[in-house]
């Protein structure tokens, strides 16, 4: 699922400040006397929420590889200079 137009209050959230908003959605939704409207709204906020998710989760992993390549070359030189 590709959005892109995620807003900006989104964008800022931590992991874990998205996390706690959809744990709050999901209270929301499960109550018996949400409106059919009302729950579509905060159902489409919460797959922005996991979207913002999952990119941040990427993000996070380019930069662990990227520190890991750059860190296994630096030991490939040291024991070429030897």
């Amino acid at each position: 699922m590709k959005l892109k137009n995620i807003p900006a209050d989104i964008k800022s959230k931590s992991i874990k400040e998205a996390q706690n908003e959809i744990k709050d959605i999901i209270a929301k939704l499960e109550h018996d006397e949400t409106d059919l409207e009302q729950s579509k709204n905060q159902y489409s906020r919460m797959m922005l929420l996991n979207y913002h998710i999952q990119q941040q989760y990427k993000k996070k992993l380019k930069e662990i590889k990227s520190f890991k390549y750059s860190k296994k070359n630096k030991k490939q030189s040291k024991v070429k200079n030897f």
